[in-house]
């Protein structure tokens, strides 16, 4: 899981406002964990060909491609970027490369963060230290995690300002995870849920919300007293929905699914970059807003988490409920600004797009629920799920422009 190819530090940026000539630096790259799937059954590979990870070692340029807890997945990692059209470009080419080696080795990629009717148990663990010291503390919660996420990693400010900016983030955190999901079905059935991801990941300690924090020190003493309790090895293990880099100058955006569409996971990207902009500049005012409780946002997250992009949000600003489709449009017109100061606004108002016709989640439900009134079994249905999903991941990878 660790973002292991930002060779670099990335950006300490910092200075004045858009107004006054000057801007942030920002910095960005992107963490997928991809399925690897028979192409005839459907299923996941428990053990698939060593070859893919060795065509992908071999084609990586200056990308990264990481063994995951389970055999059957494969993490890729973006360079560096210095831009949202810099990581558009990336995105297309790990997806790119990791594609071309799954075909070359009788696999296809699927970019969903569960499977719509694999086993965990059939499943089989990479033979790594970290990941048997996982299983050993963590039992069937651990050999459960068969899901994928999306992480996306901002480099800017000083340590202390991303620390503050992460904990601003924070109410933001169910429209980013609303905008991606991607999986709403879990061992055969459907769950209720557009993302029964964050059920899994649930069953694990030090996970979900973080609470909110001021400094850098603040967090480096909540590590402290952790490994001073022997509960963990360093901050990579606190698998928190968003949190600081161990490794890197960077904040790790990690609650999102994984979205099939680059189109989608670009919007998220771009909606992560123009917010963590506009709380970076309101930083260096001293006017960040207040903090809503984190109970509020966890009710928020759930309810993201429940109905996705058809969720009724808690305002947290003037109580009552909020249409998310209305939350959304608000917000772009909020961070219009900032996203034109870093070239995304296009990528930006696709979330508007996303809120209007649906996530990954909703087209999975709308195509089985349509092959199942067309007389398919449940069995055929999911398959066909997992088909869309594996063309939708392939979309848009032919080039890398």
């Amino acid at each position: 899981m660790a973002f292991k190819h930002l060779r670099r530090l990335m950006g300490e940026g910092g200075g004045e406002d858009e107004d006054e000539g000057k801007d942030l630096d920002i910095t960005f790259g992107i963490e997928e964990e991809f399925f690897l799937v028979d192409p005839d059954t459907r299923d996941i590979i428990a053990d698939p060909d060593p070859g893919i990870f060795d065509w992908c070692e071999k084609n990586r340029g200056p990308h990264g491609f990481v063994h995951e807890l389970l055999r059957s997945q494969i993490e890729t990692n973006t360079r560096v970027c210095e831009s949202v059209a810099d990581l558009r470009s990336a995105l297309k080419e790990t997806r790119r490369i990791v594609a071309e080696a799954a075909t070359r080795h009788g696999a296809a990629v699927m970019a969903a963060s569960t499977h719509p009717f694999a086993a965990w148990e059939s499943q089989m663990t990479t033979p790594k230290e970290r990941y048997e010291r996982l299983t050993t503390a963590f039992q069937d919660s651990a050999r459960r995690l068969m899901v994928s996420g999306m992480h996306i990693h901002a480099g800017f400010g000083d340590p202390d300002s991303r620390i503050r900016v992460m904990t601003a983030m924070r109410r933001y955190l169910p429209l980013l995870h609303a905008a991606s999901t991607s999986s709403p079905f879990n061992a055969g059935r459907e769950t209720g849920f557009k993302s029964y991801r964050l059920t899994i990941m649930g069953a694990l300690p030090r996970t979900g919300l973080p609470g909110p924090l001021w400094s850098r020190a603040e967090f480096d003493q909540l590590v402290a007293d952790y490994r001073r309790m022997k509960l963990v090895e360093d901050g990579s293990e606190l698998w928190w929905d968003i949190r600081p880099s161990v490794r890197f100058p960077t904040i790790e955006l990690r609650i999102c699914d994984l979205c099939p569409r680059i189109d989608d996971a670009m919007c998220i990207a771009a909606l992560y970059a123009a917010l963590i902009r506009r709380l970076s500049r309101l930083d260096r005012e001293g006017g960040l807003p207040p903090e809503p409780p984190t109970e509020i946002i966890a009710e928020n997250r759930w309810l993201a988490q429940r109905y996705g992009v058809l969720g009724f949000l808690g305002n947290t600003r003037d109580g009552g409920r909020t249409d998310i489709q209305d939350y959304t449009a608000e917000l772009v017109e909020e961070l219009d600004g900032d996203a034109r100061a870093l070239g995304c606004e296009n990528e930006l108002r696709h979330s508007l797009a996303i809120i209007r016709e649906g996530t990954g989640a909703d087209r999975q439900l709308d195509l089985f629920r349509l092959r199942r009134v067309e007389g398919d079994t449940d069995p055929q249905a999911l398959r066909a799920v997992v088909d869309l999903v594996i063309g939708e991941t392939r979309e848009g990878i032919e080039e890398t422009s």
